[in-house]
């Protein structure tokens, strides 16, 4: 497990954000397949994870999705302050990651003009909460169940001009909350919403938030009962996954604030 907590000033708005890491096998691979980060001079969040099926071929199913991030980063850096542009970091960070492997990726930013910018491939994401409803959540991209569009350097991988660009008005009081699909696979919108409110409406630091948020998501993963988001969608694929999925989890929560 893992926290980042951060406080970021831009403009006349504040972005304050803090994470929360569970990698699904802590023990044996404590960074498991998700990368995520926080910049606090750029304003800038971003989360990856890594396609797990690239184990079965010897290789770390991580090791693209910490490159990618960190490549990322290294772009951000280079960008002028308030005018990070996600899809051309992503591009760079995309010619830049020559690992094995493939993941999602999601970088969003808070610009000057007090608008939040985003990119998103696959199926990791963010939901943009207002008074304590959903205002916004990104859609999935996916081939098909369970085969999620993905930044690679394989032929059959993805390129960063197909992902989804997105650009919101927020307000002061507004929270993101975005996360692998570790998240989104074992919690309903209406299950983070639920989980989340108390440190939401307490004004809580937002890594406080994260923390009951990704607790949540693993405790759902690892019952095998549970009516989970990910069941839901194997039966309309014509499969039969039963109970929660069992996954590394993300989670990132951002709180908009007025300076």
């Amino acid at each position: 497990m893992a926290d980042d907590r951060v406080g970021i000033q831009k403009g006349n708005l504040m972005m304050m954000s803090g994470s929360f890491y569970i990698a699904k096998d802590r023990d044996s691979r404590p960074q498991g397949d998700d990368s995520h980060f926080i910049c606090e001079e750029k304003q800038t969040i971003g989360l990856a994870d890594g396609v797990g099926g690239w184990s079965s071929q010897g290789v770390d199913a991580g090791l693209y999705a910490r490159e990618l991030m960190n490549n990322s980063l290294l772009a951000i850096l280079t960008q002028p302050d308030r005018q990070v542009d996600p899809m051309k970091v992503l591009d760079e960070a995309f010619r830049k990651t020559k690992a094995k492997g493939s993941s999602t990726a999601c970088i969003i930013t808070l610009q000057e003009d007090n608008m939040l910018h985003a990119v998103n491939m696959g199926d990791s994401g963010f939901m943009l909460i207002r008074q304590g409803a959903t205002l916004y959540k990104s859609p999935i991209q996916q081939h098909s169940f369970n085969y999620p569009y993905q930044l690679g350097n394989s032929a059959n991988s993805n390129k960063p001009w197909q992902a989804q660009v997105i650009k919101l008005a927020v307000e002061p009081g507004d929270v993101i909350i975005a996360g692998t699909d570790g998240l989104f696979d074992n919690l309903s919108e209406s299950q983070i919403l639920e989980t989340a409110a108390t440190g939401i409406e307490r004004g809580l630091h937002p890594e406080e938030v994260a923390w009951p948020v990704a607790q949540q998501a693993y405790h759902v993963s690892m019952d095998r009962e549970a009516v989970t988001p990910f069941m839901q969608a194997s039966m309309m694929a014509g499969k039969s996954h039963i109970g929660g999925k069992q996954d590394d989890i993300t989670v990132i929560v951002s709180r908009i604030l007025d300076t």
